[in-house]
């Protein structure tokens, strides 16, 4: 063949099986997290594509069919509020999705895939593009241009540039072509500093589910599935009192019934995501291709129809069966695993236990762009390797800082999802729904911000994206006592970002908290110390608690104008009432803060 003729043959090849879009920002995944940063790109501005290889909206809240949220509840933060309103309209308020108990808010994973399209389709710079699996990511001197997608259909590859990607995929898998720094597995106490008993480094991730949904046929129908080879009602001895032979198993307390009623569902139907031998399964499959680990995952798929078979045969539950209205699969279980951990960035900032569970200790909460209060869950029952310690560890409600998002050189991209910079450890509290939502919004400010403004992320200040987020309606502190429908809200939210007046943090069972105590009276003590940390001098402020009369004086000291005498200055100043003084009349949180969270160089406030 002539060389003419084998150029012009390669040059219509190329044009029939290759096609190129470019745009502002590229979402790699549409996952909770992805598609939390896809809406709210493009609600900034940018031209924003979501590539994701299924045909759903939501990854484990909807496609793995993890639809029982945890945590959260008292932290409507932007997107995550937003979504539970509606999933409040469509079943009829807050009482009719707390069916179970592990959560408040339940709902059929067909209904959250629905909702999410929806707010999706509404945003005109959004658009959401199924079928394409990712296949390569283009760098070019360190910077992350662009990525290329094969259409799992027509076989054709789709080449997408950008100025902002955004690795929002379950399992890092961007983030790997990129070839940026991640861990992988459980870091040694003595790596991280983290003293929960990890002694070695090791490759152990978190167990991962194949989740089902039963549905509640009626009494008298038989749902019995087939009997799955090589079942043995021994494997599932110990998950409720309802079946426990093997006293050498650690006593369950929960019956079959209350089993089946953790993860109720709204229109009689039940969740099948139990740890206590249940269907978890340990499996590392994050290094493997696509093809090996959809191999490896029948494995899952397995066990959890094996437990389906256990509920139905052996507990007598035979109206229970799997669900013929949620999933589009043969097998009708979910679309995809529910992975809890895969790669984890080497990240600007590295987020670790010590700063979640005393976040004052250190400037670092300053910088923070989402917030959970979720516990330290670590699923390892099926991995008699792994640590079993590690199972709601204590901590306050807390605030992810932005460096977690942000790789520690490469540009041109950012990381989502449950691929942020975090230890193995933190992850067990990150990796949660409602988080991995709001850590998705903040990542689509930053890089919406980048993109539209010609920055790279790292460019970005950190008082910029928080700004831009509360205007959102997102939280920056984690302030469980001040809802967005406070008057003052706004002001607790930057006042707190700056540490003058803090609050306080307190581990509380499923639903840790951060107190900021609108309400109370200015502790002068204390505020006098949060005060010096922030301006760096001295202060001498007379009595226990502050009056509306000192406020007024104080904030003129510190360059502020002069108030008017307060009518009432001999009455004592709330917490509330203050916050809104400090924010409005000197404006301390516009002194910026790098991503450490201490104020930079030169620009300490006078």
């Amino acid at each position: 063949m002539k060389t003419s003729v084998l150029v012009s043959f390669l040059f219509l090849f190329l044009s029939c099986h290759a096609q190129k879009q470019t745009v502002d920002v590229l979402v790699i995944g549409g996952g909770i997290g992805g598609t939390a940063a896809g809406i709210q790109s493009a609600r900034a501005g940018a031209r924003t594509l979501i590539m994701e290889e299924g045909p759903w909206l939501g990854g484990m809240l909807s496609a793995a069919g993890v639809s029982a949220i945890d945590g959260n509840h008292e932290l409507p933060s932007g997107l995550w509020g937003e979504f539970r309103e509606r999933i409040y309209a469509y079943y009829g308020g807050p009482s009719k999705v707390a069916t179970g108990w592990v959560s408040n808010t339940q709902f059929e994973p067909h209904v959250a895939d629905s909702i999410l399209k929806a707010m999706a389709g509404r945003e005109k710079n959004l658009r959401v593009m199924h079928g394409y699996r990712l296949v390569s990511v283009d760098v070019s001197n360190g910077k992350v241009t662009g990525a290329a997608f094969r259409d799992l259909k027509g076989g054709k590859t789709l080449r997408v540039q950008a100025r902002q990607i955004i690795d929002a995929t379950e399992l890092g898998d961007a983030m790997a072509m990129a070839k940026l720094p991640y861990d992988l597995g459980m870091e040694a106490g003595s790596v991280t500093g983290e003293t929960v008993g990890v002694n070695e480094t090791n490759d152990i991730v978190q167990d991962l589910t194949y989740v089902a949904i039963l549905k509640d046929y009626g009494t008298g129908r038989d749902c019995t599935i087939a009997k799955p080879a090589g079942y043995d009602p021994r494997e599932f001895d110990g998950s409720n009192t309802s079946y426990y032979k093997d006293t050498t198993r650690k006593k369950p307390n929960v019956d079959a019934k209350k089993m089946l009623d953790y993860g109720r569902l709204p229109n009689d139907k039940y969740m099948l995501n139990w740890p206590i031998f249940g269907n978890d399964i340990y499996m590392n499959i994050v290094e493997m291709s696509p093809e090996q680990r959809l191999a490896e995952l029948e494995k899952a798929k397995q066990v959890t129809l094996r437990f389906v078979y256990f509920i139905q045969h052996d507990l007598g539950f035979r109206h229970l069966g799997l669900t013929d209205d949620e999933f589009p699969t043969t097998d009708r279980l979910a679309l995809m695993p529910y992975h809890r951990e895969g790669r984890r960035l080497k990240g600007v900032i590295r987020y670790n236990m010590q700063q979640i569970a005393n976040p004052f200790a250190q400037e670092l909460y300053r910088t923070g762009i989402s917030v959970g209060d979720y516990p330290i869950d670590h699923h390892h029952k099926k991995n008699p390797r792994a640590p079993q310690q590690l199972e709601f560890y204590p901590v306050p409600s807390f605030n992810i800082p932005l460096g977690a998002l942000i790789p520690e050189k490469a540009e041109g991209i950012i990381v989502a999802e449950k691929g942020i910079s975090v230890t193995n450890v933190a992850n067990g509290t990150t990796r949660l729904q409602p988080v991995v939502l709001v850590t998705g919004q903040a990542a689509g400010m930053l890089a919406a911000l980048a993109a539209t403004s010609g920055r790279q992320a790292r460019e970005v200040g950190v008082r910029e994206i928080q700004s831009s987020l509360l205007k959102a309606g997102a939280y920056i502190m984690p302030y469980n006592d001040v809802k967005p429908s406070h008057p003052h809200f706004m002001a607790i939210q930057r006042i707190g970002a700056t540490g003058i007046l803090k609050g306080k943090p307190t581990p509380h069972n499923w639903a840790n908290q951060t107190w900021f105590y609108p309400d109370s009276l200015v502790n002068v003590q204390a505020f006098i110390k949060d005060l010096q940390d922030f301006y760096q001098r001295d202060f001498s402020i007379p009595g226990d608690r502050l009056t509306h009369s000192a406020a007024t004086v104080l904030i003129r000291s510190l360059g502020g104008p002069s108030l008017p005498k307060p009518a009432d200055g001999d009455r004592f100043i709330t917490r509330a009432e203050f916050a809104s003084l400090l924010d409005i009349h000197l404006h301390p949180f516009d002194v910026p803060v790098d991503h450490s969270g201490k104020l930079k160089k030169g620009k300490t406030p006078e």
